[in-house]
């Protein structure tokens, strides 16, 4: 991939290339589900009470080696999701997009598939992940990550927490988005900077400010630092608002030729490594910010600029698409079906059959729910009866919903300006 922009000039990209589709970022988008559900596979602690190994392995080595190498890998796909989601809402926004609208999309992207998945949870866990109202109302309407208790801000569907995040970061980007189109252009890298210092500042708040104690089922550090310096929503906005930096940065032409796809791709290892060495609660964001923060961008470029990749091929595509619902589905397979093995671990061959079968399933629900619930709510409630009965009655289809149509999966995704776009975070096409 090369590090030029698509005007063909090293070193920045041309103005007005927002309309390109994407199609790279959206299969990217599924090796970070990926990697989250790896993690999944991984944990020594349900995060579904009474906390049981979820890891199959049955000698303590292979165990607790898996688990380590993979420790890392979840927290830096939600982060990648959190970035992604920043930038392709940016990078398919244009002024006078109506905010209203916005909102209706989002809202139908996030909640069919929430309370489908929502539903059975409430079937599969019953007893075990609900036990009051306190505990599933607010996961229904998906504020649950705002409570600082784990058995509301983990409840019924664990995953679905990052959705509390999206729908913070949904609800504010009509209002974020002014301020950031506003910015002149040399003010973006100093911003920027601000917001990977800010994943670093929440952590010290973190580790100075927030009780120590009681110790957290899941976690090396208490409940309150692990809700506050990961699921609590306010505190990723910095990822989300990095990433509609990043993508002003792209379309303004001031993204750097020598940041190219394999000089990102090196970070990335380098932040991966960097999460064995720092204290815990760094692996969260702040070890992978800026490579997340490289990567994204880098492979938006090549896309712009008309190079295809192995990551735009129709089948990395779809898997980038079904990948919301590969994602939310993993607490309602990996956790529930482990939970029916009463803690039974395995070899070597055994547990890796074991997490083949747990991929599978995961992959076959999550493509139901996309193609099943997803999609076809997409389709009939994502735009109003009456925009889309004035659009017929002048003979064109509807129009794309203005402010920030983020690209939608299996849609083609957003409009900028005429021309589709096909990627976004897992909610973009949905975040996550």
């Amino acid at each position: 991939m090369s590090s030029t922009g698509p005007t063909g000039q090293a070193g920045g990209t041309a103005r007005g290339i927002g309309a390109a589709k994407l199609p790279s970022l959206t299969g990217l988008r599924f090796f970070a589900a990926l990697l989250v559900f790896f993690f999944h596979t991984s944990l020594s602690n349900s995060p579904i009470p009474p906390n049981e190994p979820i890891n199959p392995f049955a000698d303590d080595g292979v165990a607790h080696a898996y688990e380590k190498a993979l420790l890392n890998t979840g927290y830096m796909g939600v982060s990648f999701f959190f970035v992604l989601s920043g930038f392709v809402l940016t990078w398919s926004s244009r002024p006078g997009q109506r905010m209203t609208a916005f909102w209706r999309r989002r809202a139908t992207k996030l909640f069919p598939s929430h309370l489908v998945v929502f539903a059975a949870s409430l079937v599969l866990f019953a007893g075990a992940a609900i036990t009051s109202v306190g505990q599933w109302l607010p996961n229904l309407f998906l504020i649950h990550s705002f409570f600082p208790q784990p058995g509301i801000s983990l409840s019924m569907n664990p995953p679905s927490w990052s959705l509390s995040s999206e729908l913070l970061f949904y609800a504010l980007f009509p209002l974020l988005i002014v301020p950031i189109r506003r910015m002149s252009d040399r003010a973006l890298w100093g911003w920027a900077g601000a917001m990977v210092a800010g994943t670093v500042t929440v952590q010290l708040v973190s580790t100075f400010l927030v009780p120590d104690t009681p110790k957290s089922a899941i976690t090396p550090i208490s409940d309150l630092q692990f809700w506050f310096g990961y699921l609590f929503p306010p505190t990723r906005l910095f990822e989300f608002v990095l990433g509609a930096l990043l993508a002003r940065i792209v379309l303004a032409g001031r993204w750097p030729g020598w940041a190219n796809v394999r000089f990102a791709l090196a970070l990335v290892a380098l932040g991966y490594g960097a999460g064995f060495v720092v204290p815990f609660r760094y692996t969260f964001v702040a070890a992978t910010i800026v490579p997340i923060g490289v990567l994204i961008p880098a492979v938006a470029i090549t896309d712009a600029g008309g190079r295809r990749t192995w990551l735009s091929s129709r089948a990395m595509v779809w898997l980038g698409d079904v990948s919301l619902g590969f994602y939310l589905v993993q607490g309602v397979t990996i956790f529930y079906l482990r939970s029916l093995m009463d803690g039974s671990t395995y070899g070597v061959p055994g547990g890796v059959l074991l997490i083949a079968g747990f991929f599978t399933a995961c992959l076959l629900a999550g493509a139901l729910l996309h193609h099943g619930v997803e999609m076809p709510a997409m389709r009939r409630f994502s735009r109003s009866r009456k925009g889309t009965r004035r659009a017929a009655g002048r003979g064109r289809p509807a129009a794309p919903d203005r402010v920030g149509a983020s690209a939608e999966p299996g849609s083609g995704g957003a409009t900028a300006p005429a021309t589709p776009v096909s990627s976004g975070g897992p909610l973009d096409q949905g975040g996550r």
